[in-house]
C-alpha cells in the first residue's frame, strides 16, 4: 500500500486525528465536523495542521 497516515490537528477545536494521505473520500473531524481531508484523485488535501507523519511507507 503507497500512502503515508497523518496525525492532523483541527483547526477549530484541536482535536488530533489520522487521516490517510490518500483517502478517496472526504474526512470530518469525529468532535467538531470539520472538513480535515478533501480527495483530489491522488495525495487528499489536508486542511488540519500535520502534527505527525505515523506511519510513512
Amino acid at each position: 500500500m503507497a500512502g503515508n497516515f497523518y496525525r492532523l490537528a483541527c483547526g477549530d477545536c484541536e482535536n488530533e486525528q489520522v487521516v490517510f494521505g490518500k483517502a478517496s473520500s472526504v474526512v470530518s473531524c469525529a468532535v467538531c465536523g470539520t472538513t480535515l481531508a478533501t480527495p483530489t484523485g491522488g495525495e487528499a488535501e489536508l486542511h488540519g495542521e500535520i502534527v505527525e507523519t505515523v506511519e510513512a511507507r
